[in-house]
């Protein structure tokens, strides 16, 4: 494993306790921590009810706004409270996330694009956005983990969108006006 994450799930309030945690990986495990790529969204996601100073943690590690980062205002108020990147969604909105996109790269945030399980068409808007975002590490897809079946007509006409290949998505099928739909209008 040349890659970890670390994932919090919203369920921490203090960042005095994310740094505890990565400041005894350091010290005890360095080789762990080295690889230790982003810790993602430790804090509650109601940034708004919830105004943590967070620079601590990102000054150890790039901090990734997840739940919060549907709107782009919250994107910019957690930029105030030191996250430093942002893991978009299609699945909350195209168009947020787009928005949400276009305000972090303006501001030199780090990207990556998530799903929360995006079988059939939605996996087609949710890799294109990634594709053209310049994330972190590529895009975490996993309809196909956890629903296999459900995409088997889109699998026809874009194979490589549901099926990894060595870890990797081919998107070459993707093309024309429409975010890439031509082809499967008729599975829609």
């Amino acid at each position: 494993v040349t890659h970890l994450t670390t994932d919090f799930n919203c369920m921490v309030t203090d960042p005095a306790y994310v740094n505890e945690i990565l400041d005894r990986i350091a010290a005890d495990h360095p080789e762990i921590y080295d690889r230790i790529v982003y810790v993602e969204q430790p804090f509650p996601y109601d940034l708004e009810a919830n105004q943590i100073d967070v620079h601590s943690v990102s000054e150890r590690k790039p901090l990734f706004m997840d739940e919060s980062a549907h709107d782009w205002r919250f994107v910019k108020l957690g930029r105030e409270l030191g996250w430093t990147s942002v893991a978009l969604k299609t699945c909350k909105t195209l168009t947020g996330a787009i928005l949400s996109l276009c305000w972090a790269k303006e501001h030199d945030m780090t990207l990556m694009v998530q799903d929360l399980t995006n079988p059939r068409l939605a996996q087609v808007p949710h890799v294109l956005l990634a594709a053209y975002a310049g994330t972190i590490c590529g895009v975490e897809s996993n309809a196909m983990q956890f629903y296999p079946e459900a995409s088997s007509e889109f699998f026809k006409v874009h194979s490589g969108l549901y099926q990894r290949r060595n870890g990797v998505l081919d998107l070459s099928t993707l093309s024309g006006p429409g975010f890439g739909y031509a082809g499967v209008e008729s599975l829609a």
